[in-house]
């Protein structure tokens, strides 16, 4: 059976709809925990606040289609998102870990939305794109701030472990 491009185009809001959704869980969780990390701390904090809005745009593209996000979609990347989030949380370099995982995550969503901006074209969906390109800014950007702290975040890990501190979070 063939799709339109308008039915690729709702599958593709509601997929990276529940993408950020995950994304929320991802970084409130590790928000909860950060201790040491103010850098780190104020990045997910900015990018919570961006990321509500870049739900909020998917959510009214959803609507002017007449279309929801996917419960079940959004149910599963929310138990993946928080599982994500916990699993790093007995490892003793869990900050480091977590930034990992946070830039490849980052790059993850600017492939989503970049791979949405062209099912959009396709569909003739031109009044949602500027939204998506603003989204896709916000996700190269915070990928930009995650990889600039690689480097001071290892720094402080290793100030904290060598003086015998809990560096972990």
């Amino acid at each position: 059976m063939a799709l339109d491009t308008q039915s690729i185009y709702v599958t593709a809001l509601q997929n990276t709809h529940a993408v950020e959704m995950q994304a929320l869980q991802i970084m409130e969780r590790q928000v909860e925990r950060l201790q040491h990390y103010p850098e780190m701390e104020a990045a997910l904090r900015r990018h919570i606040t961006e990321t509500h809005g870049q739900r909020d745009r998917l959510e009214a593209a959803l609507s002017s289609l007449s279309a929801l996000p996917s419960t079940l979609k959004e149910g599963f990347f929310g138990f993946v998102g928080n599982m994500m989030a916990l699993g790093h949380t007995p490892a003793q370099d869990e900050i480091l870990k977590n930034t990992y995982a946070n830039h490849a995550f980052e790059n993850f969503e600017i492939a989503a939305y970049t791979s949405l901006l062209v099912i959009a074209e396709a569909a003739g969906q031109s009044a949602h794109l500027s939204g998506f390109q603003q989204s896709l800014r916000e996700e190269q950007a915070m990928a930009e701030k995650v990889a600039a702290l690689i480097r001071t975040t290892t720094l402080r890990y290793l100030e904290l472990s060598i003086s015998g501190q809990k560096a972990d979070r």
